[in-house]
């Protein structure tokens, strides 16, 4: 199958405008289009019959597609993508869309976990889709680790940062533990961690355990390899990511097909499965990416499409990443704007923070 910058040149004209009308008037209201609605579109007179002829070549070019009996054609994913990357007009941003999201950044600038938090509300209500915001890790030396008991099987670890950021977070601690083997676990930590990053951390726990067990308990062991997983490997990523606008998703309009799509979607988000891999999505530099349907690694089977930018501290260094998510029928000029700009937003408060 021949790429959609092939495609896209090897159509004249006459081909070339049929099927930016079909797509821009499919982004717009949802329907299928027939011939009659374009004949009202162009400003040359252009019949019926003639621009049924062009529609049914791009179908055979697999860039529109007939939906049940329907005489009208829809884009492929295929064609949607040929549009984004040759025939995509991104608009600038508007006043009301930059003014909500600069309200975002408040007047607390040290309440960063906020300040994102506000910020995929506010791109969830932009741009009507779900928002996914990465939020950076915190990599400040470490001041003091404590672990609290809240019940058998829950534990509190909190964090206190040279910088004074504290971070808490639930985690499930072995079976059996008890406040003396806390209490050894988290003077074992806070001997080590002495202006230390988490990262830093990380071998030399491992390291210190091999070393040591004869000295530390299996408990003390255990509990300190539950709390550190809350922020390294797959649970650190897991925590790090903040979901906003679910119901716009789960509008009156979709069908019981999309419903069941979104909802895989949502149960994808919420057991927050390979969630490491969506900064994995703008490693490639930054600037706006479009992921459409089982381009998507994250969430191929939920039909959807995910308009993504990551965000860079000080040193150009990718620490984050913002997103909307939400049905291949986006209206991509629009949200590449404002997505773009929350990115460098993002980046440019956090580089200022540091």
């Amino acid at each position: 199958m021949a790429d959609s910058t092939t495609l896209l040149e090897q159509m004249n004209d006459r081909s070339r405008e049929v099927f930016r009308c079909v797509v821009e008037t499919y982004l717009e209201n949802g329907d299928p289009v027939g011939s009659r609605t374009l004949t009202r579109t162009f400003s040359e007179k252009i019949s019926a019959a003639t621009i049924r002829n062009v529609m049914q070549d791009l179908e055979h070019m697999g860039l529109l597609d007939s939906p049940h009996k329907s005489a009208g054609r829809i884009p492929t994913q295929q064609g949607l993508r040929m549009f984004v990357d040759g025939l995509l007009e991104v608009g600038d941003l508007q006043n009301n869309d930059r003014e909500m999201i600069d309200a975002t950044l408040g007047s607390n600038a040290n309440d960063v976990g906020g300040m994102l938090d506000r910020v995929g509300a506010a791109l969830s209500g932009a741009t009507h889709g779900a928002s996914l915001v990465l939020t950076p890790k915190h990599e400040a030396p470490i001041k003091h680790i404590e672990f609290v008991s809240l019940a058998p099987d829950r534990a509190l670890v909190v964090l206190v940062f040279a910088d004074g950021h504290v971070e808490n977070r639930i985690f499930t601690p072995p079976l059996g533990q008890t406040p003396s083997s806390m209490r050894e676990a988290a003077n074992f930590l806070n001997a080590l961690i002495e202006g230390k990053t988490l990262s830093d951390l990380q071998t030399d726990i491992q390291s210190e355990i091999n070393a040591r067990r004869q000295q530390i308990d299996t408990l003390a062991r255990d509990l300190v390899d539950s709390g550190i997983a809350v922020w390294q490997g797959e649970g650190g990523n897991h925590e790090r990511l903040i979901v906003r606008g679910r119901a716009n998703l789960l509008g009156v309009d979709a069908d019981g097909d999309d419903l069941e799509r979104i909802r895989n979607l949502f149960d994808d988000l919420e057991r927050k499965r390979d969630i490491a891999e969506f900064l994995d999505l703008t490693s490639d530099g930054d600037g706006v990416r479009i992921f459409i349907g089982s381009e998507n690694k994250l969430f191929s089977l939920s039909g959807s499409s995910l308009v993504v930018s990551p965000y860079m501290n000080a040193e150009r260094k990718i620490i984050g990443a913002v997103g909307v998510i939400g049905p291949t029928r986006l209206n991509y000029g629009r949200i590449v704007p404002i997505v773009d700009y929350t990115a460098q937003l993002v980046g440019k408060m956090i580089s200022d923070r540091s």
